[in-house]
Formats: structure tokens, C-alpha cells, sequence
């Protein structure tokens, strides 16, 4: 692809026009992304199949839109690539290569219907006239029908950067080759029990501007994602202040980012993690979306040239994983066995919904640091009848008040009780 060079005296009013240019708030982002959402996507678990079903009816020529097919996954799905913008600059942005991180693609859906339902905002405008997007919403439709990280294969997509042995990996990287992004957005999830730093408060969104080998030389390239990273965190702050990390930037040579920024597409990596009681991360759509766009809003006016880079550098990494679910203290009887006062521990396939939860550990875990805990103290646990109770075996136990197991206090089959679950935006 041919790259316009702006004259050497038009380069140097850049900052000047840029700087001219009126800063779109969190709150503004937020106030609009309220009349853009997409209905239909009110649970994080989907198919691809229903996605474009949603979405696809509005993505017309007459509203701006091409919508390409790319290739096939696995399974014989299609990979769709849509295109909007008239502008020089190409971005590329890719969600749910792990099928079981589906918050940037409820977040895609919204940023499409806010373009095409708006032709006349300004900002819509100016990102038409500055960017030509290109959006693959949902790249392992394999795992997302299964709500699985991998794809059918078994493999992980965003680690056959370098083998694409996936048809998920050679379709997303063939796009790549042919349309020369400048920017890249790399769209993910994280388990919401990572801590922000050395906090306990649990990492929101986090970013990296990944290297592009092992020396993390900031080079051009990756000095415009970071110019990007901090843009985003800045407009973050007031709304997620404190819940704000930057992933360690060790270098893969496997994962797309990271190929990515040194085949010289400018990327940043978004990962949506947690807030407690955001179920199914509706508030987290609505913040990714305001990341989306305020990115995307840096690049069109440069921006991202002016950034004060310690708004990303200055993030703290992200922190431990805290489990999910701690009961301390309980009188554990196992089958067969002598009883022992001990901690049981449970991680939940669904973390925020606490659902399908798995026995991590057994043993003293009075140290650990939790995102619930259940004082059982003076209770018995016994596994329900046809369980287990063993690391990787299903959390389905109960708590009585005796050790024969007749007066049943409480009970944990695979899901915590509603009104067991924690609450708030902690």
C-alpha cells in the first residue's frame, strides 16, 4: 500500500492543529455511548452466529460500510472483515481470538452503530475523513461458541503468530499484509482476580504497547502505541482511577501484539478484567468502548503525538490474580477419611457471575488474598452426594452445622448463591 508523505512545512503545523483541537472527555464518550448500545448483548456469552445477526443488518454500503469475508475458521465459520472510513490512515482492530473474551466485541458492535447512525456528528466525521477502520470482531468463532479461550484445534490463536498453523491466525495476518495498518488494537480479556499493582483493587482495563523483541527499544513504531496507551489512560482516569495497570511488556515471539508492532503496526493491547458486580461487563463495554474511541480519536487529530507518556508508563504493572472464592476454617470431611480443619479454594469458570466453580487448593490458604471469602469456622464441609473433594474437582459441597452433615447451612453446586455473591464497583 502506497503511504502519503505530508510535506516537511505541513508536518510542523501538526502540533499546532492538534493542539487546537477540542478534547472529548470520558464523560462525553460515556453520555454517547448511552444512545449507541447495541441491544441483544446483554449477557457476555454469545455466539458469532447471534453477533452478526445483531450487528450485520446495519453494515450497508449506504451507511458506509463493506463487509468482506476473509476466510474460514476451523470449524467452517466465516471470518468477516469490516471496512469504514475514507481516511489515509488504516487501523486494524481484532477481538475474541480467545472465544471466552467477548467484552470488546459487545464494545464493536456499539462503536459500528454509533458510525453508521451518526454520518453527521463531527467526530464521526473527522474519523471518516482522517482513518480507514478495519474491524474483525470476533476471530475465534470456534471458541466463542463454546465460550472457550482456543479454537477448535485446541490451539491458542494469539500464539500462532509466528507458525499460523490456525486458519483464524493466516486470515487475520493475510488482512494485516494486505491492508499495511498503521495502528493496531488488539482486544481482550483478563480474569477480573488480577490485582492493579500492589492494590487490592482489581485491574479494570489494562493496556501495553507490547515490544517488538527482546531489547523493548522504543522505536518509532512503538512510540506511537504508547503515545496511544497513555491518550487512553488519560481519558480513563477520572472514571477508573486506581483500576488502571499496563501489562508486563516481556516479549513473545509468538503472540500477535507483539508481531504485530514489529511488522510496524502500531498496537495496543486492551484487556477488560473486572469490576465487582458487573456481571456480565456491561460497564466494562461502555469503558472499553470510551477507550476504543478516544484511541481511535488520537490518531485522527495526532494526539497521540502529545501525549504525556507517563500517563502509560507510570501505570503500575498488573498485580497477583486473587482466587475467587475462599471458605477458611471449615471441618472438611473427605471420603472415607479422618476429618481436618482446613481451607478449601474455588476459581469460577464465569468469575464475575461465580459459576462453574473448580476446586483450586486445599490446605492452609489463611494468607491468601481473596475477592470473597466465607468464614466456616466451627462448620463442617462435606462434598454432595456423587462429588469429590480434591484439587480440579467441581466445587459442589455443602456447610452444615454438625459433622453428620444433617443441618445444611449452606450449599455450593458448581455456582455461589445470588445472595452470596459480592456486590459493588470495588
Amino acid at each position: 500500500m502506497t503511504r502519503s508523505v505530508l510535506p516537511c512545512c505541513l508536518l510542523a503545523l501538526l502540533p499546532a492543529l492538534s493542539a487546537n483541537a477540542q478534547t472529548t472527555t470520558a464523560n462525553d464518550w460515556q453520555a454517547l455511548h448511552a444512545g449507541t448500545r447495541v441491544a441483544g448483548l446483554e449477557s457476555r456469552v454469545f455466539t458469532a452466529e447471534h453477533w452478526w445477526q445483531l450487528v450485520l443488518p446495519g453494515l450497508t454500503a449506504e451507511r458506509g460500510f463493506a463487509v468482506e469475508q476473509i476466510g474460514h475458521s476451523a470449524e467452517g465459520r466465516p471470518l468477516r472483515h469490516v471496512q469504514w472510513g475514507n481516511g489515509p490512515t488504516h487501523v486494524l482492530l481484532w477481538s475474541q481470538m480467545h472465544g471466552d473474551e467477548s467484552t470488546a466485541s459487545m464494545s464493536l458492535a456499539d462503536l459500528l452503530a454509533w458510525l453508521g447512525n451518526a454520518p453527521d456528528d463531527s467526530q464521526v466525521d473527522q474519523l471518516r475523513q482522517q482513518l480507514t477502520l478495519h474491524l474483525v470482531p470476533i476471530l475465534n468463532p470456534d471458541g466463542a461458541a463454546r465460550f472457550e479461550r482456543r479454537n477448535a484445534q485446541g490451539i491458542d490463536i494469539n500464539r500462532d503468530a509466528a507458525a499460523l498453523a490456525t486458519p483464524e491466525a493466516r486470515a487475520l495476518k493475510a488482512l494485516r499484509d494486505r491492508i499495511q495498518p498503521a495502528f493496531g488494537f488488539n482486544l481482550h480479556d483478563q480474569r477480573p482476580g488480577y490485582r492493579a499493582g500492589n492494590s487490592d483493587l482489581p485491574t479494570a482495563i489494562a493496556l501495553l504497547a507490547p515490544p517488538m523483541d527482546a531489547s523493548r527499544q522504543v522505536n518509532e513504531v512503538r512510540g506511537r502505541a504508547i503515545g496511544v496507551a497513555a491518550h487512553i489512560s488519560t481519558t480513563l482516569q477520572p472514571a477508573l482511577g486506581g483500576r488502571l495497570a499496563r501489562w508486563d511488556d516481556s516479549f513473545n515471539p509468538r503472540a500477535f501484539g507483539d508481531l504485530m508492532q514489529q511488522w510496524g503496526t502500531s498496537t495496543v493491547l486492551l484487556e477488560a478484567g473486572g469490576i465487582e458486580g458487573d456481571t456480565d461487563k456491561q460497564q466494562l463495554r461502555q469503558h472499553t468502548w470510551v477507550a476504543i474511541v478516544a484511541g481511535l480519536q488520537a490518531i485522527a487529530d495526532g494526539h497521540h503525538a502529545e501525549a504525556d507518556t507517563r500517563a502509560y508508563t507510570d501505570l503500575p504493572e498488573n498485580g497477583v490474580v486473587w482466587p475467587d472464592l475462599l471458605i477458611s476454617g471449615a471441618t472438611v470431611h473427605g471420603q472415607g477419611l479422618a476429618p481436618l480443619r482446613t481451607d478449601v479454594q474455588v476459581n469460577f469458570r464465569h468469575a464475575l457471575r461465580f459459576e462453574q466453580g473448580r476446586i483450586s487448593d486445599i490446605g492452609d490458604l489463611s494468607a491468601q488474598a481473596v475477592r470473597h471469602r466465607i468464614d466456616a469456622s466451627g462448620l463442617h464441609l462435606h462434598a454432595l452426594p456423587d462429588a469429590q473433594l480434591g484439587p480440579d474437582s467441581a466445587a459442589r459441597f455443602y456447610l452444615s452445622r454438625d459433622a453428620a452433615g444433617k443441618d445444611v447451612l449452606w450449599t455450593l453446586d458448581g455456582d455461589l448463591p445470588l445472595a452470596q455473591q459480592p456486590a459493588g464497583n470495588h
